[in-house]
Protein backbone atom coordinates (compact mmCIF):
# COMPACT_ATOMS: atom_id res chain seq x y z
CA UNK A 1 0.00 0.00 0.00
CA UNK A 2 0.99 3.13 -0.82
CA UNK A 3 2.49 5.37 2.34
CA UNK A 4 3.13 8.13 0.42
CA UNK A 5 -0.33 8.89 0.71
CA UNK A 6 -1.13 10.83 4.20
CA UNK A 7 -4.95 10.29 4.00
CA UNK A 8 -4.49 6.68 2.86
CA UNK A 9 -1.93 6.16 5.74
CA UNK A 10 -4.30 8.24 8.37
CA UNK A 11 -6.92 5.07 7.10
CA UNK A 12 -5.17 2.88 7.92
CA UNK A 13 -4.03 3.57 11.51
CA UNK A 14 -7.81 3.36 11.97
CA UNK A 15 -5.21 -1.00 8.42
CA UNK A 16 8.86 -15.05 -7.78
CA UNK A 17 7.17 -17.88 -6.68
CA UNK A 18 8.85 -21.02 -6.73
CA UNK A 19 8.40 -24.36 -5.39
CA UNK A 20 10.96 -26.55 -5.07
CA UNK A 21 10.29 -30.30 -3.25
CA UNK A 22 11.60 -28.34 0.14
CA UNK A 23 10.48 -24.85 -0.16
CA UNK A 24 7.66 -22.50 -1.07
CA UNK A 25 7.76 -18.80 -1.21
CA UNK A 26 5.87 -15.84 -2.64
CA UNK A 27 4.60 -14.20 -4.71
CA UNK A 28 3.79 -17.55 -6.56
CA UNK A 29 4.96 -21.25 -7.09
CA UNK A 30 6.85 -23.04 -10.19
CA UNK A 31 4.88 -25.87 -11.08
CA UNK A 32 5.39 -27.90 -14.14
CA UNK A 33 8.62 -29.58 -13.24
CA UNK A 34 8.65 -33.18 -12.17
CA UNK A 35 9.36 -32.87 -8.46
CA UNK A 36 9.08 -34.98 -5.90
CA UNK A 37 5.91 -34.41 -3.41
CA UNK A 38 4.46 -34.77 0.00
CA UNK A 39 2.46 -37.34 1.57
CA UNK A 40 -1.21 -35.98 1.09
CA UNK A 41 -1.80 -33.49 3.92
CA UNK A 42 -5.13 -33.38 5.62
CA UNK A 43 -5.97 -29.88 5.67
CA UNK A 44 -8.94 -28.50 7.61
CA UNK A 45 -9.94 -25.23 9.33
CA UNK A 46 -7.35 -24.55 12.12
CA UNK A 47 -8.37 -21.25 13.08
CA UNK A 48 -11.32 -20.31 15.54
CA UNK A 49 -12.13 -17.72 13.33
CA UNK A 50 -14.37 -17.79 10.09
CA UNK A 51 -12.57 -17.77 6.75
CA UNK A 52 -12.68 -14.03 5.51
CA UNK A 53 -13.39 -14.41 2.16
CA UNK A 54 -15.88 -16.18 0.03
CA UNK A 55 -15.98 -17.38 -3.76
CA UNK A 56 -17.12 -16.09 -6.93
CA UNK A 57 -19.49 -16.97 -9.51
CA UNK A 58 -18.09 -19.31 -11.95
CA UNK A 59 -15.23 -20.69 -8.86
CA UNK A 60 -17.63 -23.01 -6.93
CA UNK A 61 -15.39 -26.11 -7.34
CA UNK A 62 -12.47 -23.66 -5.03
CA UNK A 63 -12.35 -24.69 -1.33
CA UNK A 64 -11.14 -22.53 1.31
CA UNK A 65 -9.94 -23.57 4.89
CA UNK A 66 -8.57 -21.47 7.65
CA UNK A 67 -4.62 -21.49 8.89
CA UNK A 68 -4.12 -18.52 11.07
CA UNK A 69 -5.64 -15.66 12.80
CA UNK A 70 -4.80 -13.04 15.30
CA UNK A 71 -7.76 -14.86 17.73
CA UNK A 72 -5.43 -18.09 17.58
CA UNK A 73 -3.90 -19.62 20.13
CA UNK A 74 -0.75 -21.79 19.42
CA UNK A 75 -0.30 -25.03 22.06
CA UNK A 76 3.83 -24.98 22.20
CA UNK A 77 3.76 -20.48 22.30
CA UNK A 78 0.42 -19.39 24.52
CA UNK A 79 1.57 -15.80 24.56
CA UNK A 80 1.79 -15.35 20.72
CA UNK A 81 -0.22 -13.55 18.67
CA UNK A 82 -0.69 -13.42 15.40
CA UNK A 83 -0.18 -9.93 13.94
CA UNK A 84 -1.85 -7.33 11.98
CA UNK A 85 -1.18 -7.13 7.79
CA UNK A 86 0.42 -10.62 6.54
CA UNK A 87 1.98 -9.52 3.77
CA UNK A 88 4.77 -10.87 1.77
CA UNK A 89 5.57 -14.73 3.11
CA UNK A 90 6.82 -18.06 2.57
CA UNK A 91 6.66 -21.42 3.99
CA UNK A 92 9.70 -24.05 3.92
CA UNK A 93 9.94 -27.80 5.17
CA UNK A 94 11.32 -27.83 9.05
CA UNK A 95 15.03 -28.84 8.65
CA UNK A 96 14.67 -30.27 12.05
CA UNK A 97 11.90 -32.25 11.87
CA UNK A 98 8.37 -33.01 10.68
CA UNK A 99 6.15 -30.29 9.44
CA UNK A 100 7.09 -26.67 8.24
CA UNK A 101 7.93 -23.37 8.93
CA UNK A 102 5.76 -20.57 7.29
CA UNK A 103 7.51 -16.65 7.29
CA UNK A 104 5.44 -13.56 7.20
CA UNK A 105 5.69 -9.75 6.94
CA UNK A 106 3.57 -7.97 9.60
CA UNK A 107 3.67 -5.01 7.20
CA UNK A 108 2.16 -2.34 9.70
CA UNK A 109 4.01 -3.65 12.87
CA UNK A 110 7.34 -3.58 10.84
CA UNK A 111 8.00 -7.08 11.73
CA UNK A 112 8.76 -10.88 10.68
CA UNK A 113 6.82 -13.95 12.19
CA UNK A 114 7.62 -17.44 12.25
CA UNK A 115 5.09 -19.70 12.78
CA UNK A 116 5.58 -23.79 13.28
CA UNK A 117 3.60 -26.09 10.96
CA UNK A 118 2.82 -29.55 11.61
CA UNK A 119 3.01 -32.43 9.15
CA UNK A 120 -0.82 -31.09 8.45
CA UNK A 121 -0.09 -27.52 8.51
CA UNK A 122 -1.70 -27.02 11.39
CA UNK A 123 -0.26 -24.27 13.42
CA UNK A 124 2.08 -25.27 16.79
CA UNK A 125 4.58 -22.35 17.52
CA UNK A 126 4.48 -19.13 16.67
CA UNK A 127 7.45 -16.02 17.60
CA UNK A 128 8.91 -12.98 16.15
CA UNK A 129 12.35 -13.02 14.85
CA UNK A 130 12.22 -9.18 13.55
CA UNK A 131 10.66 -6.92 15.42
CA UNK A 132 9.34 -3.30 14.94
CA UNK A 133 12.51 -2.03 15.45
CA UNK A 134 14.96 -4.00 13.44
CA UNK A 135 12.87 -3.70 10.69
CA UNK A 136 12.52 -0.57 10.76
CA UNK A 137 9.88 0.63 7.82
CA UNK A 138 6.90 -1.13 6.57
CA UNK A 139 7.65 -5.00 5.54
CA UNK A 140 5.71 -5.25 2.18
CA UNK A 141 6.01 -8.22 -0.11
CA UNK A 142 8.53 -10.66 0.06
CA UNK A 143 10.47 -13.31 -2.01
CA UNK A 144 11.86 -17.10 -0.42
CA UNK A 145 14.73 -16.97 -2.13
CA UNK A 146 16.80 -20.71 -2.57
CA UNK A 147 19.05 -22.46 -3.85
CA UNK A 148 16.93 -24.64 -5.78
CA UNK A 149 15.66 -21.92 -7.92
CA UNK A 150 17.36 -19.03 -7.78
CA UNK A 151 20.99 -20.11 -7.01
CA UNK A 152 21.30 -18.51 -3.69
CA UNK A 153 23.85 -20.35 -1.52
CA UNK A 154 20.91 -20.59 0.89
CA UNK A 155 17.43 -19.60 1.61
CA UNK A 156 17.00 -15.71 2.33
CA UNK A 157 13.78 -13.89 3.07
CA UNK A 158 13.80 -10.72 0.71
CA UNK A 159 11.59 -8.45 2.03
CA UNK A 160 11.41 -4.85 1.13
CA UNK A 161 11.16 -1.96 3.78
CA UNK A 162 8.33 0.90 2.65
CA UNK A 163 8.26 3.76 4.26
CA UNK A 164 9.79 6.63 2.44
CA UNK A 165 12.16 6.91 -0.29
CA UNK A 166 15.22 6.01 2.08
CA UNK A 167 14.02 2.93 3.27
CA UNK A 168 15.84 -0.80 2.19
CA UNK A 169 15.47 -4.44 1.60
CA UNK A 170 16.76 -6.55 4.23
CA UNK A 171 17.90 -10.25 3.38
CA UNK A 172 16.44 -12.60 6.68
CA UNK A 173 17.68 -15.76 7.22
CA UNK A 174 14.79 -17.78 7.60
CA UNK A 175 15.92 -20.45 10.36
CA UNK A 176 18.13 -18.17 12.30
CA UNK A 177 17.66 -17.79 16.04
CA UNK A 178 15.67 -14.82 16.55
CA UNK A 179 17.58 -11.40 16.65
CA UNK A 180 14.70 -9.42 16.50
CA UNK A 181 16.22 -5.68 16.68
CA UNK A 182 19.07 -6.59 14.36
CA UNK A 183 18.84 -4.32 11.73
CA UNK A 184 22.20 -4.76 10.34
CA UNK A 185 20.52 -6.72 7.14
CA UNK A 186 19.88 -4.16 4.77
CA UNK A 187 21.06 -4.23 1.30
CA UNK A 188 22.93 -1.05 0.04
CA UNK A 189 23.89 -3.12 -3.08
CA UNK A 190 19.98 -2.77 -3.78
CA UNK A 191 19.54 0.79 -3.37
CA UNK A 192 17.29 2.81 -1.33
CA UNK A 193 13.58 2.51 -2.50
CA UNK A 194 10.05 2.85 -1.06
CA UNK A 195 10.50 -0.89 -2.31
CA UNK A 196 7.34 -3.50 -2.14
CA UNK A 197 9.47 -6.26 -3.17
CA UNK A 198 12.38 -7.47 -4.38
CA UNK A 199 12.40 -10.54 -6.62
CA UNK A 200 14.76 -12.64 -7.79
CA UNK A 201 14.30 -14.00 -11.43
CA UNK A 202 15.20 -17.85 -11.53
CA UNK A 203 18.36 -19.02 -11.89
CA UNK A 204 17.65 -20.63 -15.43
CA UNK A 205 16.59 -17.37 -16.71
CA UNK A 206 20.06 -16.10 -17.29
CA UNK A 207 22.21 -18.24 -15.71
CA UNK A 208 25.64 -17.23 -13.74
CA UNK A 209 23.53 -14.42 -12.82
CA UNK A 210 21.54 -12.69 -9.95
CA UNK A 211 18.56 -10.67 -11.34
CA UNK A 212 16.75 -9.21 -9.18
CA UNK A 213 13.33 -6.77 -9.86
CA UNK A 214 12.54 -4.18 -7.57
CA UNK A 215 9.22 -2.14 -7.49
CA UNK A 216 8.55 1.15 -5.96
CA UNK A 217 5.52 2.66 -4.19
CA UNK A 218 5.47 6.01 -5.18
CA UNK A 219 3.70 8.09 -7.25
CA UNK A 220 6.23 8.35 -9.03
CA UNK A 221 7.47 4.76 -8.41
CA UNK A 222 9.99 2.73 -10.34
CA UNK A 223 10.65 -0.89 -11.87
CA UNK A 224 14.07 -0.85 -11.14
CA UNK A 225 16.84 -4.33 -11.39
CA UNK A 226 19.81 -5.87 -9.91
CA UNK A 227 22.48 -6.77 -11.89
CA UNK A 228 25.20 -9.09 -10.62
CA UNK A 229 27.43 -11.81 -12.71
CA UNK A 230 27.97 -14.14 -10.24
CA UNK A 231 24.90 -16.21 -9.36
CA UNK A 232 23.49 -15.43 -5.54
CA UNK A 233 26.04 -11.95 -4.92
CA UNK A 234 24.30 -9.54 -3.38
CA UNK A 235 26.70 -7.00 -2.84
CA UNK A 236 28.60 -6.33 -5.88
CA UNK A 237 26.27 -5.69 -8.62
CA UNK A 238 24.74 -2.97 -10.36
CA UNK A 239 21.51 -0.89 -10.09
CA UNK A 240 19.03 -0.32 -13.43
CA UNK A 241 15.61 1.62 -14.19
CA UNK A 242 13.06 1.16 -16.41
CA UNK A 243 12.85 3.40 -19.46
CA UNK A 244 11.11 3.68 -22.84
CA UNK A 245 13.88 3.85 -25.77
CA UNK A 246 12.20 7.07 -26.98
CA UNK A 247 12.61 8.82 -23.54
CA UNK A 248 9.03 9.10 -22.89
CA UNK A 249 8.49 9.07 -19.21
CA UNK A 250 5.11 9.14 -19.56
CA UNK A 251 3.12 6.06 -17.96
CA UNK A 252 -0.66 6.61 -19.84
CA UNK A 253 1.44 7.78 -23.10
CA UNK A 254 1.48 3.49 -23.46
CA UNK A 255 -2.16 1.83 -24.35
CA UNK A 256 -3.04 -1.81 -23.80
CA UNK A 257 -2.58 -3.56 -27.62
CA UNK A 258 0.57 -1.96 -28.08
CA UNK A 259 4.06 -3.29 -27.28
CA UNK A 260 6.98 -0.73 -26.52
CA UNK A 261 10.95 -1.29 -27.02
CA UNK A 262 11.82 -0.78 -23.13
CA UNK A 263 15.44 -0.91 -21.29
CA UNK A 264 17.12 -0.36 -18.13
CA UNK A 265 19.65 2.27 -18.02
CA UNK A 266 22.57 2.19 -15.39
CA UNK A 267 22.13 4.06 -11.99
CA UNK A 268 25.80 5.73 -10.78
CA UNK A 269 27.14 5.00 -6.99
CA UNK A 270 23.95 3.49 -5.77
CA UNK A 271 25.84 2.03 -3.00
CA UNK A 272 26.92 5.48 -1.15
CA UNK A 273 23.75 7.36 -2.80
CA UNK A 274 20.35 8.79 -0.88
CA UNK A 275 16.94 7.30 -2.01
CA UNK A 276 16.63 11.07 -2.99
CA UNK A 277 19.86 11.37 -4.77
CA UNK A 278 18.84 7.92 -6.63
CA UNK A 279 15.29 10.01 -7.46
CA UNK A 280 17.11 12.71 -9.16
CA UNK A 281 18.93 10.48 -11.36
CA UNK A 282 15.88 8.50 -12.17
CA UNK A 283 14.23 11.99 -13.62
CA UNK A 284 17.78 12.51 -15.13
CA UNK A 285 17.79 9.31 -16.98
CA UNK A 286 14.20 9.63 -18.43
CA UNK A 287 12.75 6.32 -16.10
CA UNK A 288 9.28 5.16 -16.53
CA UNK A 289 7.43 7.16 -14.20
CA UNK A 290 5.00 4.28 -12.63
CA UNK A 291 1.72 4.81 -10.16
CA UNK A 292 2.89 2.80 -7.45
CA UNK A 293 4.71 -0.61 -8.63
CA UNK A 294 3.37 -2.50 -5.83
CA UNK A 295 4.29 -6.16 -6.77
CA UNK A 296 6.18 -7.96 -9.24
CA UNK A 297 6.25 -11.73 -10.36
CA UNK A 298 7.51 -14.35 -13.20
CA UNK A 299 5.75 -16.90 -15.36
CA UNK A 300 6.19 -19.90 -14.35
CA UNK A 301 7.54 -22.84 -16.29
CA UNK A 302 11.06 -23.05 -19.09
CA UNK A 303 13.86 -20.67 -18.65
CA UNK A 304 11.81 -18.09 -21.33
CA UNK A 305 8.82 -18.29 -18.82
CA UNK A 306 11.27 -16.73 -16.44
CA UNK A 307 12.16 -13.85 -18.47
CA UNK A 308 8.15 -12.84 -18.91
CA UNK A 309 8.13 -10.54 -15.80
CA UNK A 310 4.38 -9.06 -15.10
CA UNK A 311 4.16 -6.18 -12.26
CA UNK A 312 1.26 -3.71 -11.33
CA UNK A 313 0.57 0.37 -11.70
CA UNK A 314 -1.62 0.25 -8.52
CA UNK A 315 -2.92 3.53 -9.35
CA UNK A 316 -3.63 7.34 -7.84
CA UNK A 317 -6.48 9.79 -7.86
CA UNK A 318 -6.79 13.65 -7.34
CA UNK A 319 -8.07 14.12 -3.96
CA UNK A 320 -11.62 13.88 -4.61
CA UNK A 321 -11.41 10.10 -5.40
CA UNK A 322 -12.72 10.40 -9.21
CA UNK A 323 -10.03 12.75 -10.84
CA UNK A 324 -6.83 11.21 -12.53
CA UNK A 325 -3.84 12.55 -11.76
CA UNK A 326 -2.42 13.77 -15.14
CA UNK A 327 -0.03 11.50 -16.76
CA UNK A 328 -0.87 8.30 -14.60
CA UNK A 329 -3.07 5.28 -13.79
CA UNK A 330 -5.59 5.70 -11.81
CA UNK A 331 -7.71 2.71 -11.45
CA UNK A 332 -4.82 0.70 -11.99
CA UNK A 333 -2.58 -2.03 -14.70
CA UNK A 334 -1.02 -5.04 -14.76
CA UNK A 335 2.07 -4.84 -17.29
CA UNK A 336 3.74 -7.65 -19.04
CA UNK A 337 7.62 -6.85 -19.40
CA UNK A 338 9.16 -9.61 -21.71
CA UNK A 339 12.98 -9.64 -21.45
CA UNK A 340 15.35 -10.33 -23.92
CA UNK A 341 16.68 -14.06 -23.84
CA UNK A 342 19.99 -12.71 -24.06
CA UNK A 343 20.17 -9.25 -22.14
CA UNK A 344 18.07 -8.59 -19.39
CA UNK A 345 18.65 -4.75 -20.04
CA UNK A 346 16.20 -4.78 -23.01
CA UNK A 347 12.92 -5.81 -23.42
CA UNK A 348 9.58 -5.35 -24.68
CA UNK A 349 6.69 -4.01 -22.11
CA UNK A 350 2.64 -3.97 -22.55
CA UNK A 351 -0.42 -3.21 -20.66
CA UNK A 352 -2.01 -6.96 -20.23
CA UNK A 353 -4.74 -5.59 -17.94
CA UNK A 354 -6.08 -2.04 -17.75
CA UNK A 355 -8.44 -0.98 -14.69
CA UNK A 356 -10.02 1.92 -17.24
CA UNK A 357 -11.47 -0.22 -19.34
CA UNK A 358 -14.41 -0.81 -17.33
CA UNK A 359 -14.00 1.74 -14.64
CA UNK A 360 -15.03 0.51 -10.95
CA UNK A 361 -16.22 -3.36 -12.21
CA UNK A 362 -12.46 -4.83 -13.00
CA UNK A 363 -9.58 -4.13 -11.33
CA UNK A 364 -9.29 -1.65 -8.82
CA UNK A 365 -5.89 -0.55 -7.19
CA UNK A 366 -4.04 -3.98 -8.35
CA UNK A 367 -1.39 -4.57 -5.72
CA UNK A 368 0.00 -8.39 -5.29
CA UNK A 369 0.38 -10.56 -8.55
CA UNK A 370 0.74 -14.49 -8.63
CA UNK A 371 1.64 -15.64 -11.80
CA UNK A 372 1.68 -19.32 -12.42
CA UNK A 373 2.39 -21.04 -15.86
CA UNK A 374 -1.10 -19.92 -17.64
CA UNK A 375 -2.53 -16.98 -15.06
CA UNK A 376 -2.08 -14.38 -13.16
CA UNK A 377 -4.08 -14.03 -10.20
CA UNK A 378 -4.37 -10.04 -9.52
CA UNK A 379 -4.92 -8.87 -5.84
CA UNK A 380 -6.49 -5.84 -5.27
CA UNK A 381 -5.83 -3.21 -2.75
CA UNK A 382 -8.62 -0.95 -3.36
CA UNK A 383 -9.11 1.11 -0.41
CA UNK A 384 -8.34 4.45 -1.92
CA UNK A 385 -12.02 4.10 -1.91
CA UNK A 386 -12.21 5.60 -5.32
CA UNK A 387 -15.83 7.05 -5.22
CA UNK A 388 -17.36 4.56 -8.36
CA UNK A 389 -15.57 1.45 -7.15
CA UNK A 390 -18.53 -0.84 -6.85
CA UNK A 391 -17.41 -3.95 -5.38
CA UNK A 392 -15.01 -5.37 -2.29
CA UNK A 393 -11.73 -6.01 -2.11
CA UNK A 394 -11.15 -9.21 -5.14
CA UNK A 395 -8.72 -11.72 -6.51
CA UNK A 396 -9.08 -11.85 -10.48
CA UNK A 397 -7.72 -14.80 -12.73
CA UNK A 398 -6.06 -12.88 -15.82
CA UNK A 399 -5.94 -15.62 -18.73
CA UNK A 400 -2.31 -15.55 -20.10
CA UNK A 401 -3.43 -17.29 -23.39
CA UNK A 402 -7.02 -15.92 -23.90
CA UNK A 403 -6.56 -12.73 -22.12
CA UNK A 404 -9.65 -13.40 -19.76
CA UNK A 405 -10.42 -11.49 -16.56
CA UNK A 406 -12.86 -13.26 -14.40
CA UNK A 407 -13.50 -12.59 -10.55
CA UNK A 408 -12.10 -15.56 -8.60
CA UNK A 409 -11.99 -14.81 -4.52
CA UNK A 410 -13.62 -11.52 -2.64
CA UNK A 411 -13.48 -10.25 0.77
CA UNK A 412 -15.97 -11.61 2.66
CA UNK A 413 -16.72 -9.38 5.36
CA UNK A 414 -19.61 -10.75 7.16
CA UNK A 415 -21.68 -7.61 7.57
CA UNK A 416 -24.79 -9.13 7.57
CA UNK A 417 -24.06 -12.04 10.13
CA UNK A 418 -25.27 -10.73 13.32
CA UNK A 419 -22.78 -12.63 15.28
CA UNK A 420 -19.90 -11.22 13.25
CA UNK A 421 -20.39 -7.53 12.08
CA UNK A 422 -19.43 -5.74 14.82
CA UNK A 423 -16.29 -8.07 15.21
CA UNK A 424 -14.95 -7.55 11.77
CA UNK A 425 -16.35 -4.33 10.76
CA UNK A 426 -15.82 -2.27 14.11
CA UNK A 427 -15.24 0.68 11.82
CA UNK A 428 -16.26 2.05 8.27
CA UNK A 429 -18.60 -1.07 8.38
CA UNK A 430 -20.35 -0.55 4.94
CA UNK A 431 -17.32 1.06 2.93
CA UNK A 432 -16.28 -0.68 0.26
CA UNK A 433 -12.97 -2.49 0.03
CA UNK A 434 -11.41 -1.28 2.97
CA UNK A 435 -9.30 -4.54 3.30
CA UNK A 436 -6.35 -5.99 1.04
CA UNK A 437 -4.74 -9.19 0.12
CA UNK A 438 -1.19 -10.22 0.67
CA UNK A 439 0.79 -12.53 -0.38
CA UNK A 440 -0.64 -15.53 -2.73
CA UNK A 441 1.25 -18.33 -3.53
CA UNK A 442 1.31 -22.20 -4.12
CA UNK A 443 1.78 -24.74 -1.65
CA UNK A 444 0.98 -27.76 -3.77
CA UNK A 445 4.11 -29.74 -3.85
CA UNK A 446 4.40 -29.35 0.04
CA UNK A 447 0.84 -30.90 0.97
CA UNK A 448 0.79 -32.94 -1.98
CA UNK A 449 -2.52 -31.37 -3.15
CA UNK A 450 -2.36 -30.17 -6.45
CA UNK A 451 -3.88 -26.36 -7.31
CA UNK A 452 -3.28 -25.75 -3.69
CA UNK A 453 -2.76 -21.74 -2.42
CA UNK A 454 -2.24 -19.59 0.62
CA UNK A 455 -3.62 -16.35 0.76
CA UNK A 456 -3.00 -13.52 3.10
CA UNK A 457 -5.37 -11.05 4.36
CA UNK A 458 -5.40 -7.92 6.01
CA UNK A 459 -9.08 -7.04 6.91
CA UNK A 460 -8.41 -3.55 8.24
CA UNK A 461 -11.79 -3.16 10.15
CA UNK A 462 -11.04 -6.05 13.13
CA UNK A 463 -9.41 -4.31 15.61
CA UNK A 464 -8.82 -5.43 18.95
CA UNK A 465 -6.61 -3.47 21.69
CA UNK A 466 -5.19 -7.31 22.45
CA UNK A 467 -3.65 -7.07 18.80
CA UNK A 468 -1.79 -4.61 19.44
CA UNK A 469 2.15 -4.84 19.73
CA UNK A 470 2.15 -8.44 18.97
CA UNK A 471 5.91 -8.56 17.62
CA UNK A 472 6.95 -7.03 21.27
CA UNK A 473 8.84 -4.30 19.61
CA UNK A 474 9.76 -0.59 21.10
CA UNK A 475 9.88 1.83 18.17
CA UNK A 476 7.35 2.15 14.73
CA UNK A 477 5.30 4.59 12.90
CA UNK A 478 2.20 3.86 14.71
CA UNK A 479 0.17 1.77 16.54
CA UNK A 480 -2.13 -0.71 15.21
CA UNK A 481 -4.88 -2.90 16.69
CA UNK A 482 -5.91 -4.47 13.49
CA UNK A 483 -6.26 -8.83 13.23
CA UNK A 484 -4.87 -10.63 10.40
CA UNK A 485 -5.49 -13.96 8.72
CA UNK A 486 -4.04 -16.78 6.58
CA UNK A 487 -6.31 -19.00 4.77
CA UNK A 488 -5.36 -21.81 2.17
CA UNK A 489 -7.50 -22.18 -1.02
CA UNK A 490 -7.55 -25.54 -2.99
CA UNK A 491 -8.40 -25.90 -6.56
CA UNK A 492 -6.81 -22.62 -8.08
CA UNK A 493 -5.82 -23.52 -11.61
CA UNK A 494 -2.46 -23.01 -12.64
Amino acid sequence: MNKSLLAKQTLRVAAAVAVSASVVFTACNKNNEAEETEAVAQLKDYSVNPSLVKTMSGFENLSVTTLISSDDVLAESPNFIFGAQPDGAGIIKNPSGEGFIMINNHEILQSVSRVYLDKNFKPIKGEYIVDSDGGMTRLCSATMATPEEHGFAKPLFLTAGESGSESMIHAIDPLATADKKNNQRTLAALGRWSAENAVPLPKNSYPGKTVIMIGEDESDGQLAMYVSNTQGDLQNGKVYVLKRTNNDPVETNMSKGTSYDVEFVELDNVKTSTGAQLQQQTVAKNALMLARVEDIDYRKGSAANGREVYFTATGVSQGDKVTPVSGKTMWGRVYKLVLNENDPLKGKLEVAVDGADNPGNSIVNPDNLCVTENYVYIQEDGDSFYTNNKHDGTIWQFGIADKALKAMLQMNHRRTDATFNSKYNSTNSQLLSSWEYGAMYDISNLTGIPNTFVVNIHPHTWQDTKYRNADGGTTRLTNNSEGGQVVIVRGVAK
